[in-house]
């Protein structure tokens, strides 16, 4: 990813800086071939969701707005553009998944969604929540089952994602503190695109994580879903 401003690049340093030495002050019980995992698994999901979220800001633009194709004309609503029936219309024209893969978006499900996860993970520490058919009673189970749920609808992430949040032998309260954490990444710039972004956190951390291993960071094996 070539820069083409002084902006963008302390844009970035400021950003590689916060998320490196505060992600080690929170998890330093793990080694760094764990903790790779662990925070990169993290940073895709709030890539996605972010991404997901600007898809639906766009929606909302283009279901309002007459000259496109997706217009949704409030005249054919009762009570017009502030009637429930039109709110309801665009939420539910909102979660129809085509919408997001037609312009390469992943389809997040609720429970991957990052806002979804940021609002539970405190609830889960010494609680339960019901999502769907299943009881989720731990932050890792959390992640992973929103990992699942991503990969479900997402076929070409199969065997991608590392779903192993819930065997990680750390202090749950740390895994949510991490969770607040990432969600400080910024995937939005005037300039930069949010695949610049997450393209230039991941090898930043692979290479930080390899100097921490004694490895060159091309010895990871795990696939780069950026590359997807």
């Amino acid at each position: 990813m070539e820069m083409t401003s002084s902006e963008e690049q302390t844009f970035l340093n400021n950003l590689e800086k916060k998320l490196w030495t505060s992600a080690n002050k929170l998890l330093p019980s793990l080694d760094a071939s764990q903790y790779k995992h662990v925070v990169l698994g993290l940073v895709f999901l709030k890539y996605v969701s972010d991404a997901f979220d600007i898809r639906r800001k766009q929606l909302i633009e283009q279901f309002q707005y007459p000259e496109h194709a997706y217009f949704l004309d409030p005249e054919d609503f009762d009570d017009g553009a502030e009637g429930e029936d039109y709110q309801t219309e665009i939420n539910l024209e909102l979660e129809e998944r085509d919408y997001y893969t037609e312009v390469n978006v992943f389809w997040v499900p609720q429970a991957a969604r990052w806002e979804f996860i940021q609002n539970q993970n405190k609830v889960v520490i010494t609680g339960e929540i019901k999502v769907g058919d299943k009881t989720i009673r731990s932050v890792g189970q959390l992640i992973d089952h929103a990992l699942e749920c991503i990969e479900i609808d997402n076929p070409k992430l199969k065997g991608v994602l590392n779903k192993r949040y819930t065997q990680l032998q750390i202090e749950q309260a740390k895994l949510g503190e991490l969770i607040d954490l990432i969600a400080t990444i910024p995937f939005t710039h005037a300039t930069l695109s949010s695949k610049d972004i997450l393209g230039h956190v991941y090898e930043y951390f692979l290479g930080q994580f390899a100097l921490a291993e004694g490895k060159k960071a091309a010895s990871s094996t795990r696939p780069n879903p950026l590359l997807l």
